[in-house]
């Protein structure tokens, strides 16, 4: 058994993101397992919009009781951010020491905390880190000279301690940007819990029940922020016109808007002629009968976490074109429509709503054998297990 320290800049307990399933399985699988992260103080804006801060010593402690895995906060040196990268104090990283970890795993090799850990010398821990960045998804202004300064000041220290960047999408970004060699780059994809997402038709029935849904109706689910990286308005203006379609056409919104972008999103909602059903941002334990209670799950823009989780309860997606998307939906599972265009989008949902019933069911079973056979988490987090441990054997 290993004590593995993640470090994580902003934690939300009841989010689905990496870190808060990932440690989850490792605790199941008989480490101790921390998160060190920052106070609420220190959480970004839109963090905290969508999820909400409220009660967190409460959601940490529920946490803790499903999961096994410890939290520890500690206030940041400031509530100033550079580029929403939180700057954290000396208290952070003596309080990491304090817990004598095996293993330390810093989520994002590119944060402020990341870096100040990949340049240390003499660390009594071994040391891992990973990437969640995409080649499409730099739009920052300055991002080439960043990677002009991490090729120079961070990268030789990875080689020379030949720290693994767990590439978590399979993307040669880091090769690219950091000149980090993929050989030291291993890719572990994004999986789904398959304990909470499957597939469930008593929990279809219900929702559809309690929601006045009709059950022969094609329902589109879409969850997380409606904010414009994520096509907010290319998603309402899409669903803005009528679907004239054999099944009548329902769309299902869980997340929030925030500032002028969201009400400029929820003035085109209201607009719109088709039925439109929504729900704040939910915990991420409680999401599982969105998905069940649907056909057909949607991504406006850029890629999601939630494509696993859809897939899992054997639900279709239809995603934008973009290279990450494409792969994933070329398995029978799913459709690509051509990004930011709404004709294109309307057209693609149109022709899933108009297919043979049997035909979409097995397109509804390619999406769940999918999951099922590559991208179980539980088989993710042994495959992270791996590297940890070698890490651990190679340190001592």
């Amino acid at each position: 058994m290993m004590r593995i320290v993640n470090i994580e800049d902003y934690f939300i307990p009841d989010a689905g993101y990496q870190i808060n399933i990932m440690p989850k399985y490792l605790s199941d699988f008989g480490h101790d397992v921390w998160i060190v992260t920052s106070k609420v103080d220190g959480i970004n804006k839109s963090a905290a919009f969508f999820f909400g801060t409220e009660n967190i010593e409460e959601r940490d402690a529920h946490f803790t009781e499903k999961t096994g895995v410890k939290i520890l906060r500690v206030k940041p040196l400031t509530r100033k951010t550079v580029n929403s990268r939180i700057i954290q104090s000396g208290a952070f990283f003596r309080a990491i020491n304090a817990l004598n970890p095996d293993v330390v795993y810093v989520h994002g090799n590119d944060t402020i905390t990341g870096i100040r850990y990949l340049r240390k010398k003499n660390l009594p821990f071994a040391l891992v880190t990973d990437s969640h960045m995409l080649s499409i998804a730099t739009k920052n202004k300055f991002h080439n000279l960043f990677e002009k300064f991490y090729r120079v000041f961070v990268t030789p220290h990875i080689l020379k301690k030949q720290i693994p960047v767990i590439r978590t999408q399979d993307d040669p970004y880091v090769e690219r940007a950091f000149g980090i060699p993929l050989s030291q780059a291993p890719w572990i994809s994004y999986g789904s819990d398959t304990l909470l997402f499957h597939p469930d038709s008593n929990a279809k029935k219900e929702f559809r029940i309690e929601n006045g849904i009709n059950e022969d109706d094609f329902v589109v689910v879409y969850t997380g922020k409606l904010d414009e990286p994520k096509g907010g308005k290319l998603l309402a203006e899409t669903f803005k016109e009528k679907f004239n379609t054999k099944r009548k056409v329902v769309l299902v919104i869980v997340g929030n808007t925030a500032e002028d972008y969201g009400k400029e999103v929820d003035t085109i909602f209201a607009q719109s002629e088709n039925r439109i059903i929504r729900f704040p941002t939910q915990k991420y334990f409680d999401l599982p009968r969105y998905y069940q209670a649907a056909d057909l799950s949607v991504f406006a823009k850029q890629c999601s976490l939630s494509f696993y989780d859809a897939q899992a309860c054997g639900l279709p997606v239809l995603s934008e074109d973009n290279n990450i998307n494409v792969d994933r939906c070329s398995h029978g599972n799913g459709w690509n429509f051509k990004a930011g265009d709404v004709n294109d989008f309307r057209d693609k949902i149109k022709t899933a709503a108009n297919m043979n019933l049997d035909e979409y069911q097995c397109i509804s079973e390619c999406a769940y054998r999918y999951i099922i056979k590559d991208y179980n988490y539980e088989d993710k987090a042994r495959e992270y297990e791996k590297i940890i441990l070698s890490e651990y054997r190679r340190f001592h």
